[in-house]
């Protein structure tokens, strides 16, 4: 299994390159898992259906299971900071790749999304965990880089950098156990 993460601020464009990204990859013959880090509550559940009613009875787990798709929630009893190594255990082994976006103070390989027009600082000169920067303005990156830059809007292009450097992305699940 092959694992790096977008990271990047809020409205730098990690959910777009990622939800283009499937696709591309898919288009290869590779299979695509995908983790995202809410910051916020969410549900993926709805009130009435039988799931949420198992959870409101108090299950500590509820598993949806049908031919097609299965979903797994999990009620923390206290709050509770999942790591990106945690949640990568949490998958089925069987992806070619992981997505992983959001967790950008994780150790994991990352390629950053910065845009100069978000007014945000850019990660890449603090964080060594920074492979590649993808951007739509590489003129006005912060400060020069050796790694390499790719196009933000290019998708097909990022999918083929990350396959042709597919071996620095292998995940060995055991060294995070």
């Amino acid at each position: 299994m092959k694992v790096v993460a977008f990271a990047g601020f809020s409205g730098s464009g990690k959910t777009t390159l990622v939800e283009r990204l499937i696709p591309a990859l898919k288009l290869l013959g590779l299979r695509v898992s995908v983790i995202k880090h809410a910051h916020h509550e969410f549900d993926i559940d709805h009130p009435g259906k039988d799931s949420w009613r198992h959870r409101q009875a108090g299950a500590f787990e509820v598993v949806v299971a049908s031919s097609r798709r299965l979903a797994l929630v999990r009620e923390f009893e206290r709050e509770a900071q999942l790591t990106a190594h945690q949640a990568l255990a949490e998958l089925y082994p069987g992806a070619d790749w992981v997505l992983v976006e959001g967790f950008k103070d994780s150790d994991l390989l990352k390629v950053e999304v910065w845009r100069a027009a978000s007014g945000k600082p850019a990660l890449y000169p603090e964080d060594p965990f920074i492979v590649a920067v993808a951007t739509d303005s590489p003129e006005q990156l912060p400060q020069g880089t050796l790694r390499p830059v790719l196009d933000l809007n290019d998708a097909d292009a990022v999918a083929q950098w990350l396959v042709d450097n597919q071996d620095r992305f292998d995940y060995d699940p055991e060294r995070y156990s």
